[in-house]
Formats: C-alpha cells, sequence, structure tokens
C-alpha cells in the first residue's frame, strides 16, 4: 500500500501511462493526472495529434474518477530541448533529444509544477524499476524489450527520489491486457514512435523547416565521387536505407553504408559491406560522465555498456579521466558509434549513469 501522499501522473494518452494510473489508483494512492504539452502544432498536417492525445488522456481520468489537469511545457522544451537538438545536427552529431526531455521537462518543469499542485511525487508510464534498499537506485525493467532505462541515465538521485514507474515490474502485454480488464479507452491505442516533438511526421521534412540543407557529395573510403547527398543532417553512422547510390558500374552488390560525415569538406564518406573496418572501433572518448549515485563506482572498473538504444550490453573497461570524461575500451570493437549519443552503463541490472559520446 502506498502511502496517501498526492501522485501527479504524466499522462500521455498511451496505453502505458494509463495502466501507471490504474495500478496507483488500485494500490489506494491519491493521484490526479496531467497532460503535458511540450510543442505547438504549427502546421495544418497535425502529425503530434495534441488535441486527441488530450481527449484519451482525460477519459482516462474520467474512468479512473481522478482529477485531470493540462499544462503546456512548449517554451521550456524549446529553450532546453530543441535549441539543443538543433545546435547538434549542425555540428555533425545525431542528438537523442528524448534523454534530455526527461531531465529538464518530465523530471524537473513537470516535477516543479506536480510540487506546486500538492503533489509529492510523479509517476509516468516508463518501463523502468527503482530499488530503494539499502539505497536508491535505477533498474532495468522486466520487459528487457522495452526497457527504458537508457533514457533515464541522466536523471539525478533527487528526482528518482521522486518519481515512480508503476508497470515497470510488468511485460507489454501485460500492460495491455490490465488495461482491456479494466475497460481503459487506451487499451488497444497504438504506441507512439519517433522523437518525441516531432511524432509521426517525415523527420527529413520536419529537420529542414529549421535547419539549411547543404548538398554535398558522397564519397567513398578512397574519396571517389559516388553521388550527391542532400544534407549531412539527414544521415547518421551506419546507415544503409536511404543513401541513393544504388547500382553502381564498376561495383559489386554489397550494400553500401555512412561510415563518416566530414563537416570541413562538406562529404558523405560511405563504405561497402556491414563490418567494414571503418564501421568498427574498439574504443571512444565521452564528456564529463553523469552518475545517478553522484560518484563514479571507481576510477577504473568493468561493466557493461549500451552506446544506442536497441544494442545489445557491451561489456567494457571503463577509465573516469580526470575531468570526469570517460574513455571506454570494448572488448569487442563497436559498429556504428555515433558522436551525440549516450553511453549508458550498467551494473548486471542497475543503471550506473551515462555521458554524451564525444568521438
Amino acid at each position: 500500500m502506498i502511502s496517501q501522499t498526492l501522485i501527479a501522473v504524466g499522462l500521455s494518452g498511451g496505453v502505458d501511462s494509463s495502466v501507471a494510473a490504474l495500478l496507483l489508483k488500485q494500490s489506494g494512492a491519491s493521484i490526479m493526472g496531467i497532460y503535458m504539452k511540450n510543442w505547438e502544432e504549427d502546421d495544418t498536417q497535425d502529425y503530434c495529434s495534441a488535441s486527441e492525445d488530450i481527449a484519451y488522456a482525460l477519459s482516462v481520468c474520467d474512468k479512473l474518477d481522478i482529477p485531470f489537469h493540462t499544462v503546456n511545457f512548449a517554451q521550456e522544451y524549446w529553450d532546453h530541448v530543441f535549441e539543443y537538438f538543433l545546435a547538434e545536427y549542425q555540428a555533425g552529431h545525431t542528438p537523442n533529444p528524448d534523454i534530455l526531455c526527461n531531465t529538464e521537462i518530465k523530471f524537473k518543469a513537470f516535477l516543479n509544477h506536480a510540487k506546486s499542485l500538492g503533489a509529492s511525487h510523479i509517476a509516468t508510464g516508463h518501463y523502468a524499476q527503482l530499488s530503494s534498499a539499502p539505497e536508491l537506485h535505477l533498474l532495468r525493467a522486466a520487459d528487457p524489450e522495452k526497457d527504458q532505462t537508457y533514457f533515464l541515465h541522466a536523471l539525478s538521485h533527487t528526482q528518482l527520489q521522486h518519481a515512480r514507474f508503476p508497470i515497470g515490474h510488468l511485460h507489454k502485454p501485460q500492460v495491455r491486457e490490465l488495461a482491456k480488464r479494466a475497460r481503459l479507452p487506451t487499451h488497444q491505442r497504438k504506441d507512439s514512435t519517433g522523437i518525441c516533438f516531432i511524432g509521426e511526421r517525415r523527420f527529413k521534412d520536419f529537420l529542414g523547416r529549421y535547419l539549411p540543407a547543404q548538398p554535398g557529395s558522397i564519397v567513398n573510403d578512397q574519396g571517389k565521387i559516388l553521388g550527391q547527398h542532400q544534407g549531412l543532417m539527414y544521415y547518421t553512422l551506419g546507415q544503409r536505407k536511404g543513401i541513393g547510390i544504388g547500382g553502381l558500374s564498376h561495383s559489386d552488390e554489397s550494400p553500401w553504408y555512412v561510415a563518416h560525415k566530414d563537416l570541413t569538406r562538406n562529404e558523405l564518406i560511405v563504405v561497402q559491406g556491414h563490418d567494414h573496418p571503418l564501421l568498427l572501433k574498439p574504443s571512444l572518448i565521452t564528456l564529463p560522465a553523469h552518475w545517478i549515485s553522484g560518484v563514479a563506482p571507481d576510477i577504473h572498473f568493468r561493466c557493461t555498456a549500451k552506446t544506442r538504444y536497441r544494442q545489445q550490453d557491451q561489456a567494457c573497461q571503463v577509465h573516469v579521466l580526470e575531468d570526469q570524461s570517460l574513455q571506454v575500451m570494448f572488448d569487442e570493437p563497436q559498429r556504428a558509434i555515433t558522436p551525440g549519443q549516450s553511453l549508458v552503463l550498467y551494473q548486471d541490472a542497475r543503471c550506473l549513469g551515462g555521458a554524451r559520446i564525444v568521438v
């Protein structure tokens, strides 16, 4: 039984946050639902469908008989997430704005807003777990296919103290079944995909509205021009589809992959073969790391790591440098390590923290 403190549930209009609210309600907790609007629709093709999301969130609150509120964090999102997103793409990186959205919006602006309404904690539909004995740790979700600790690794110990993840012990089919049994209106609603503020719209069209595209040459690792790219920001390391250089004469049938982006020459370097040497790296360097506990486990230690969300854990040796940046040596070379993405570190089920990849 959860103590009678008020918990604000961030409702997105999806099934996960709906079941988070359901479980808290069934436990006897005092809860309210809040819908966060983080992006202002500014075209007629309303891919984000905020009005539809709000309607679903409201209907869940009606079903559960809990108060419903909305709050607009569009300005905070622009200032603290979107401007960073654009700057990273201009620098030739591939950012992960969902991580910054969690630290700056969902577990900062939203938490502060919830407190102003009298709540002591916030709850979300993230697939993650917390351990409080003997101390607070961020743990992987029970469902390895849905685990979202990668996106939560930059949260502080204080932020996690005020967080609840009610569905972290469940697998996705169980979540949908609970929603169906409770007759929640979201039980069959399709999961959202894509970057949080872009929604289902075409990424290229969206990004091109804010950053001018600068077409240039596509070259192979020998410097031979193979075609024209539409702008380096539209490509990511390891990418295969959408390069647009198939069927070249004097070339075998092996697929092409993006290996490097040369900003100085505005060239996209591509290679043939999934495991081409230019796609593999034995190590990386990061910016100063964030540790959930506040401190690194040691100056040198072994653990496992992910350099992208869907990756399997990779064994590595971590060296904490004087400025708190990390030098990480992998047991096996890693493919398509991408500047701007996050390295996230684990000890078994525990998420230790992470850092943004530099090179």
